[in-house]
């Protein structure tokens, strides 16, 4: 058995193992880069491997730097099974169509400002691809090991972080391997705790926060913090947000704010049609996480659901203080990239980040200080307040993922480590040779290893 790194390495984006065994040939992951230019080219470039010899693809979340590639990845000639949790299935549902309207959208609009270096602009793939890859989908349930392919096995386990998100435990040749996935915090104000994995012979490890700890500042005050800040300017705050994960868990600190009266009762607008419907996919398993059927009755409930495209212009024209969430949640595309041309110049407006920040996206840009960013061919001045909430993350700091390797009974033969940029990911490895003495290896992209 031999894995390949095809993506997520010295990135935080691109997720994508090939694990290849004497009768099979599995894809963990199959996401997207994104960010700096250079790592989306490589959506562009054929996949070292033919699609078609892919026997299945299994997936650990629904996010799209671990999905986004899998319209593609069919469009190129992939037509096996992939395997999925229940609430993977449903939110990729909603996502990879958005994905598909998205890459639509922005060659369109290329092609009408002729802004694009391509005559025609042309999207990476379409919204029937993306149908297309839905009919391959197969929900598993948690904790069930099936055979996904001859002599290999798959057994998905609940990793928090997002809706769904599964740590994927795969058995072949004598060997077992665990691909993390990204995993969440032991205390998600929304998630449960990922599961505890006791052993295996081989580790796939998520490394987004290898190089940092989360804030201890519990995040609802800081929150209120510039949420009345705002408001006493008469500005509008802008957010951000995934749509799934970050935008509920907003929701639901927003209204507990309101119902302390430690913030005014300033209007809020969901404006993410992915947004709503991830909600309300939320409000239906609420078997997985840890909101009660009121409580997610209250979060689906404490903003105004934006869908029209009308309504969504509209916001634009507020001259009012309201607190907008919209996606997506590093502003490389969707409505709030509108939002941010709007309000960005304006002083008196606030633009909050709370998740992580890709190297190359706008949100890291304007995190880094940047006086101007470049939307739809145009540089949009950034004058309004730009702040961050670091600690509403649903990655697991470096501190929270040893405490969680803690639990393994003996060390895996190699632990890889993926999914980080590089001084990140490095930080990891120091991390877990230091305080676990384990080997640990931080894999090249496109690196082949014989485990």
């Amino acid at each position: 058995m031999k894995i390949t790194f095809l993506g997520a390495t010295g990135t935080v984006t691109g997720s994508k193992y090939l694990v290849t065994t004497e009768k099979s040939k599995v894809l963990v992951d199959c996401g997207l880069f994104q960010g700096l230019k250079q790592l989306r080219l490589k959506n562009w470039k054929p996949l070292p491997v033919d699609p078609a010899t892919i026997d299945v693809v299994v997936l650990t979340h629904a996010h799209i730097d671990h999905t986004g590639y899998l319209p593609l990845l069919v469009k190129n000639g992939f037509s096996g099974k992939v395997y999925c949790s229940e609430a993977t299935q449903a939110l990729c549902e909603i996502l990879l169509p958005d994905s598909a309207y998205l890459q639509e959208e922005e060659a369109r609009y290329a092609n009408m400002r002729g802004f694009s270096k391509h005559n025609p602009a042309l999207p990476l793939y379409t919204q029937e691809d993306a149908e297309r890859a839905l009919e391959l989908l197969v929900p598993v349930p948690f904790e069930q090991e099936i055979e996904i392919a001859e002599g290999v096995t798959a057994k998905l386990s609940p990793a928090g972080h997002i809706l769904g998100a599964s740590l994927v435990m795969m058995r072949s040749e004598g060997k077992s391997i665990l691909f993390s996935g990204d995993i969440g915090r032991p205390n998600d104000p929304l998630m449960l705790a990922p599961a505890i994995i006791r052993q295996a012979d081989y580790l796939v490890l998520e490394s987004t926060y290898g190089d940092r700890l989360h804030e201890k500042e519990d995040p609802e005050i800081k929150l209120a913090e510039i949420i009345n800040r705002t408001y006493q300017r008469g500005g509008v705050l802008v957010v951000p947000v995934f749509a799934v994960g970050r935008a509920q868990e907003l929701l639901y600190y927003i209204q507990s704010l309101k119902d302390q009266r430690l913030i005014p009762d300033v209007p809020v607008y969901l404006n993410s049609p992915m947004a709503v419907d991830a909600t309300a996919i939320f409000m239906h398993h609420h078997d997985i996480h840890k909101l009660s059927k009121e409580q997610c009755k209250m979060v689906a409930n404490s903003a105004r659901m934006v869908n029209s495209v009308e309504e969504s212009r509209s916001l634009n024209e507020i001259g009012h203080p309201v607190i907008i969430l919209s996606a997506s949640g590093m502003a490389s595309g969707g409505r709030v990239v509108h939002h941010i041309k709007a309000f960005g110049p304006d002083p008196r407006n606030t633009i909050l980040f709370a998740g992580y920040q890709a190297v190359g996206t706008r949100g890291a840009a304007m995190l880094d200080g940047a006086e101007s960013v470049k939307i739809h061919g145009e540089y949009v001045p950034i004058n309004a307040e730009v702040d961050f909430i670091s600690n509403l993350s649903a990655h697991a700091d470096y501190s929270e993922i040893l405490e969680w390797l803690h639990h393994f009974e003996k060390p895996p033969v190699t632990t890889f480590i993926v999914h980080g940029e590089p001084v990140a990911a490095d930080a990891m490895r120091h991390h877990i040779e230091e305080k676990l003495h384990w080997e640990v290896v931080v894999p090249d992209y496109l690196e082949t290893i014989e485990l």
